[in-house]
């Protein structure tokens, strides 16, 4: 027996999307394609609402 919610169920549609800002490993933060720390912009931050780090764990965001 197939359950209900898979007779509906589509995949997630990928969005494509780009981040304003890169991981650098020298500072260990999240800095903008001019060299900002991302942290420090606080029109990202508004419009993301946080800069997750991609180093280590994915549960850690810059201050």
């Amino acid at each position: 027996m197939q359950p209900f919610a898979l007779n509906y169920a589509r995949p997630a549609v990928e969005l494509e999307a780009t981040t304003p800002y890169v991981y650098d490993s020298g500072l260990q933060l999240n800095v903008l394609l001019d060299g900002r720390v991302a942290a420090g912009d606080h029109t990202l931050l508004r419009e993301l609402g946080t800069t997750t780090s991609t180093a280590g764990s994915k549960t850690h965001f810059d201050d």
